[in-house]
């Protein structure tokens, strides 16, 4: 079974196969397979990416090619977010509108 935490509707997915360079959330329809889903996001790091042998994605909010994703499994643990970042999102998941 494969967890990842959406970035977008902060809920935890979880699937039977590996997550495919086109998965969507099946809540709210957002790319799953994005840097900001991924274990080694990190803002501070070059290329804002843990794993040195990874390519430059540029669009972290949009499905990618990334042979080296792994997923976030606890929903809110977006840890490679920056604190304003991260008040931002929670502010935007409050305030929703559904």
């Amino acid at each position: 079974m494969n967890k990842v935490s959406c970035y977008q509707c902060n809920k935890l997915v979880e699937l039977e196969h590996k997550i495919s360079f086109r998965e969507e959330c099946p809540h709210c329809k957002a790319d799953l397979h994005i840097c900001f889903n991924c274990r080694f996001y990190d803002e501070s790091a070059y290329n804002e990416c843990k794993e040195s042998s990874a390519e430059r994605v540029r669009d972290k909010e949009r499905n990618n090619y990334c042979e080296y994703f792994e997923p976030l499994h606890k929903t809110g643990d977006h840890s490679g977010l920056s604190e304003r970042e991260a008040q931002l999102k929670a502010a935007e998941a409050l305030f929703k509108k559904d």
